[in-house]
C-alpha cells in the first residue's frame, strides 16, 4: 500500500510545452444588468442620434457658401468692381479669381478650380459660365449672384453649362448615396468581422476585407454606371477603384475602433465615420458651403476625398484624384498597421515571452 501511495504521489502530470498562437481576443464580458442595463443603451442611442442631428443642422440649416471660388475676365477695375458687388450681395460668399481670357476661365469651371465664371463682355451683354454638375444648389447661387452684378451694370447675361450634370442624375445627388452606401456597408463590415470570426487569423482577415473591397467597388460601379442609373459616368475602373478604396479604409478603420476601443468602438466609429464623415463629404453641397469647423473633415476623413475623386472622375478632368487616393490608401495601410499589432503580432510575442 505504501509503495502504491507513494508511486501515486511522486507522478508528473505530463506539461504542455508548445502552444500555438491565436489571435488577440478580448475575454469574454458578461452583459449589462439592472438599472445599467436599461439605461446604457437608451443614453448611447441618444448621444448618437443628439449628435446626428446637431451635426447635420448645423451644417445644412442655413447654407451659404464660404468664399467659394469663382472666376471674372475683364479689366483690374472690372474685376474689383464685380468683387465689391458680390461681397455687398453675400459677405464673404466669394473668393473672386482674376483671368486672363475666357478659355483658361472656361477650363478651371471645367476641372472644379472654380465653380463659375463671369465673362465682361462688350459692355452691353455678359457670359455667365457654370457647371450644372455640381448641384442645382450651387447653380442657384452663382446664377443668382452673378445675374444681380449684370443687371447692375444694365448687361444681358447670357448663361452657359459647361460641365452638365449626366441625364441620369439630374439633382446632383447620385454622388452622396453612392458614398453613403459604401460607407454604411463598410461600417457594417468592420463590426461583422469580428462579431462572426472572433479568432480569425489575421491574413484570412485581410483577405476578406480585400474581398469585400473590390466586389463593392464592382457592384457601385455597375449600379451607378451605364449598366444601371448612368448617374456618375467616369470610367468603370476608375469609379469601382475608388470605391474599393474608400470601402477599404472605412471598414479597416471601423475595425481597428473596435480592437483599440471594444464595445465604445461602435459608437464611436458610427460617429466619425457615419455622421461626421457623410455631413462633411460634400456629397449634398460643395465643402465650401460648410462652417468652418467641419470644413477641415472633409479633407481629412474617407468620404470626403472619396466622394470629390468620384466627382472628379465623373464630371471635373479628375479634380482631387490624386488627393484621395493618397488619403485612402493611408487610411487603410494605418489600419491594418494596427491591426496587425493588436491581432497577429501582439499574440505571437507573448507566447515567444511565456
Amino acid at each position: 500500500m505504501s509503495t502504491t501511495h507513494t508511486n501515486a504521489s511522486t507522478a508528473v502530470e505530463p506539461r504542455l510545452t508548445h502552444r500555438p498562437p491565436t489571435p488577440d481576443t478580448a475575454a469574454p464580458q458578461h452583459g449589462a444588468s439592472g438599472a445599467r442595463a436599461i439605461l446604457l443603451p437608451v443614453v448611447i442611442v441618444l448621444a448618437i442620434g443628439s449628435i446626428f442631428v446637431s451635426v447635420f443642422l448645423s451644417a445644412f440649416h442655413a447654407p451659404q457658401p464660404h468664399d467659394l471660388p469663382v472666376a471674372v475676365v475683364g479689366s483690374t477695375a472690372q474685376a474689383d468692381q464685380i468683387t465689391d458687388g458680390l461681397e455687398h450681395a453675400l459677405p464673404d460668399g466669394f473668393e473672386v479669381k482674376h483671368y486672363a481670357d475666357e478659355e483658361s476661365a472656361r477650363q478651371a469651371v471645367q476641372d472644379r478650380t472654380v465653380y463659375a465664371a463671369y465673362l465682361t463682355g462688350d459692355g452691353t451683354s455678359a457670359e455667365l459660365l457654370y457647371a450644372g454638375a455640381n448641384g442645382p444648389s450651387v447653380t442657384s447661387t452663382v446664377t443668382g449672384a452673378l445675374s444681380g452684378i449684370a443687371q447692375a451694370n444694365g448687361d444681358r447675361l447670357d448663361q452657359h453649362d459647361v460641365a452638365p450634370a449626366s441625364a441620369g442624375d439630374t439633382r446632383g445627388m447620385s454622388v452622396f448615396y453612392a458614398g453613403f452606401g459604401i460607407v454604411l456597408a463598410g461600417y457594417l463590415f468592420g463590426m461583422m468581422t469580428y462579431q462572426m470570426a472572433p479568432r480569425l487569423p489575421y491574413r484570412w482577415r485581410m483577405a476578406s476585407l480585400a474581398a469585400f473591397s473590390v466586389l463593392g467597388g464592382i457592384a457601385v460601379a455597375l449600379i451607378t454606371g451605364s449598366l444601371g442609373f448612368a448617374a456618375l459616368p467616369g470610367p468603370f475602373l476608375g469609379i469601382a477603384g475608388v470605391t474599393a478604396l474608400m470601402a477599404a479604409a472605412i471598414s479597416s478603420a471601423t475595425m481597428v475602433f473596435l480592437r483599440l476601443f471594444g464595445r465604445a468602438g461602435m459608437p464611436l466609429a458610427s460617429v466619425v465615420l457615419l455622421i461626421f464623415g457623410n455631413a462633411t463629404s460634400g456629397g449634398t453641397l460643395p465643402t465650401a458651403y460648410l462652417p468652418d469647423w467641419l470644413h477641415p473633415l472633409s479633407q481629412i476623413l474617407p468620404v470626403g476625398v472619396g466622394v470629390r475623386a468620384l466627382q472628379g472622375l465623373s464630371h471635373f478632368a479628375n479634380d482631387g484624384l490624386a488627393i484621395g487616393i493618397t488619403v485612402l490608401a493611408a487610411w487603410t495601410l494605418a489600419a491594418a498597421a494596427a491591426l496587425y499589432w493588436r491581432d497577429a503580432h501582439a499574440p505571437r510575442r507573448r507566447a515567444v515571452v511565456g
